[in-house]
């Protein structure tokens, strides 16, 4: 029942969040802040993780290719599914979910001890408009950090294949070029835009709604995460028994 009642809460959230908005003056503002702290702060580690990646799947792969009959360029196409299709939207937000989402936690959470939430309120300002709103539309921007991870994936993988001695930069580029489908890079976007929602929301509302001092603050955040996680995974497998089966 605790969990019905989570979702439920959740749901009215969402509503909440769209009703009375603030004036476009400020909202304008602390979207511009939103998109520098949520999206421009992460494409370091974003970059980091998806170029190792890359290189990890290409290495692996062209260490399981015994067989000399299996073409090399099969290296670079392995590459390009596993970055594009997986990696890049999927891992990489579970990444997110672990460093913008706790940041949105603790950060709307110490604002719900220190009663500054309380505060807006009473000066007659919709509190999660004026808090989750931004973050919401600062991460519509998200895709463009994961497009950025799928080239710098690839990249990665082309560096470890070919300066590796795996195979020729010929044969890389084949595998890439071999039965593309433009439709995975949309499969992957679509999947990147709702899980971008989901790290936007969910974390705010363990922030908004958790109650205790500091140290509640950083277990709202932690169930903040797991819970993050966990709908991002679920979501993964429907979304793509829904695209793709």
């Amino acid at each position: 029942m605790n969990y019905l009642a989570s979702v439920g809460s959740y749901a009215i959230m969402i509503r909440e969040v769209f009703k009375k908005p603030t004036k476009w003056r400020i909202m304008k503002t602390l979207i511009y802040k939103e998109i520098d702290e949520l999206i421009f702060s992460s494409l370091g580690i974003i970059i980091f993780i998806s170029f190792f990646i890359g290189a990890v799947v290409a290495i692996q792969t062209a260490l399981n290719l015994t067989n000399p009959l299996i073409p090399r360029n099969l290296i670079g196409f392995a590459t390009r599914q596993s970055v594009i299709l997986e990696f890049a939207p999927t891992f990489v937000s579970i990444i997110m979910a672990g460093k913008v989402g706790s940041y949105i936690t603790s950060s709307i959470g110490t604002m719900r001890v220190t009663e500054q939430i309380d505060a807006l309120e009473v000066m007659g300002v919709n509190s999660l408009n004026y808090l989750v709103f931004p973050k919401i539309i600062a991460m519509l921007f998200y895709p463009f950090a994961i497009a950025i991870s799928m080239y710098v994936g690839i990249f990665g993988g082309w560096c470890a294949g070919v300066l590796g001695g795996f195979l020729t930069s010929t044969d890389f580029v084949t595998g890439l070029q071999s039965d593309f489908v433009p439709f995975q890079i949309a499969y992957a976007f679509i999947k990147t835009l709702i899980f971008a929602f989901i790290i936007a929301t969910i974390p705010s509302f363990h922030g908004f709604y958790m109650k205790g001092g500091a140290l509640e603050v950083g277990k709202a955040s932690t169930t903040s995460f797991v819970w993050t996680s966990v709908v991002i995974i679920i979501l993964n497998y429907i979304l793509t028994q829904l695209l793709l089966g």
